[in-house]
């Protein structure tokens, strides 16, 4: 941790006792939270950043939409719209959110909803649906959802357990234990039973909480309409890489098994990217001497990028979309689906959709 951190202790102390206090009046019945008859699973983490969740809801989008008339209930950060909105064909990241957009243009066929109060949009959504997915709805108190998915980004395990400011928790690490399922994602593909181990030492799951591991997939590379792109990263690449993710490194080391020029435009995670921001982006990726070179950005990046005025100067540029997926590790993908399948067959059979 860097030294500044920690001066502010002192504020992290105060917003922890709030937030202990806050989940004591949820957990003593004092503070109401909703139930619902439907199958609600809640994706989730404990601390702010990318643990891969997006990655996770689409996973589950994947395994139950084919059996289910599915919805995706999501807060819908950093847009400019407020209350319940159900997303259509042409709903852009500015209008519902970078990751809601996302999984609407992936999965167009999905209910994609966004809405500050959880609890209102499940409401809303009940009548013509048989399960709801939240993403990012963990620390949500008012919604008790009957499944509850958490991660844990593997490579920030060993970092002490302090809330924000001074450190990255959203509620104390103790909040685990409302879970049924823990996840260590982003874990090296070459995991070992060693490491395995140690992360149960510092998870400590209790009996009832299953504990999987899971590591980035990276797919092929895809031009911005969602098409292959026949683009072959090699050694002689030239990459400018434009990043407003929580965490780039794992991006940043895939790409580098691959060519070690990679020039990174980064910025924070859900950064409203700007004429200034795309325009220095454009003038660089000229600027280059490089006989092969190319930008690539991520699936959530380029939701952001769809305004007008960008979309002016990206058209004439070779901008490639690099996805992820979810892969589980020591061949425990059929068993995680199997939890959540048996969940969702057992809950949806209290539900009759009207």
């Amino acid at each position: 941790m860097k030294y500044a951190r920690w001066l502010l202790l002192p504020f992290s102390l105060l917003y922890g006792l709030v937030v202990i206090l806050r989940n004591w009046l949820y957990d003593g019945g004092l503070l109401k939270s909703h139930s619902f008859h439907l199958p609600v699973i809640c994706v989730g983490n404990l601390d702010v950043g990318g643990a891969g969740k997006s990655p996770m809801t689409e996973y589950l989008v994947q395994l139950l939409k084919g059996e289910n008339k599915l919805a995706t209930l999501s807060r819908g950060y950093g847009r400019n719209t407020k209350g319940y909105i159900i997303a259509n064909a042409s709903a852009t990241a500015t209008e519902i959110g970078d990751e809601p957009a996302q999984f609407k243009h992936k999965f167009p066929d999905i209910t994609v909803a966004v809405c500050e109060n959880r609890a209102l949009g499940i409401n809303q959504l009940k009548a013509d649906h048989n399960l709801v997915i939240l993403d990012d709805g963990y620390q949500h108190r008012r919604v008790k959802p009957g499944f509850s998915i958490l991660l844990f980004d593997y490579t920030r395990l060993n970092e002490p357990h302090l809330m924000l400011p001074a450190g990255n928790l959203r509620e104390p690490f103790s909040g685990r234990w409302r879970a049924d399922v823990l996840v260590v994602s982003k874990c090296p593909g070459n995991l070992t039973e060693s490491d395995c181990e140690l992360a149960y030492e510092k998870l400590q799951p209790l009996p009832f909480q299953s504990v999987f591991f899971t590591s980035i997939q990276y797919q092929g590379l895809l031009n911005t309409d969602g098409s292959p792109s026949p683009f072959i990263l090699t050694e002689e690449t030239t990459v400018f890489l434009l990043t407003g993710i929580a965490n780039p490194t794992p991006l940043l080391q895939h790409l580098q098994s691959f060519t070690s020029d990679i020039v990174h435009h980064n910025y924070p995670d859900h950064h409203p990217f700007t004429l200034k921001n795309i325009t220095k982006l454009a003038a660089d990726f000229r600027a280059s001497s490089a006989k092969k070179k190319v930008i690539i950005t991520t699936e959530k990046d380029v939701q952001r990028l769809e305004a007008p005025e960008l979309q002016q100067i990206l058209q004439a540029l070779p901008l490639l979309v690099l996805p992820i997926a979810t892969q589980f590790l020591r061949d425990s993908g059929k068993q995680f689906d199997e939890i959540v399948n048996t969940y969702v067959r057992t809950h949806r059979a209290n539900h009759i959709i009207h």
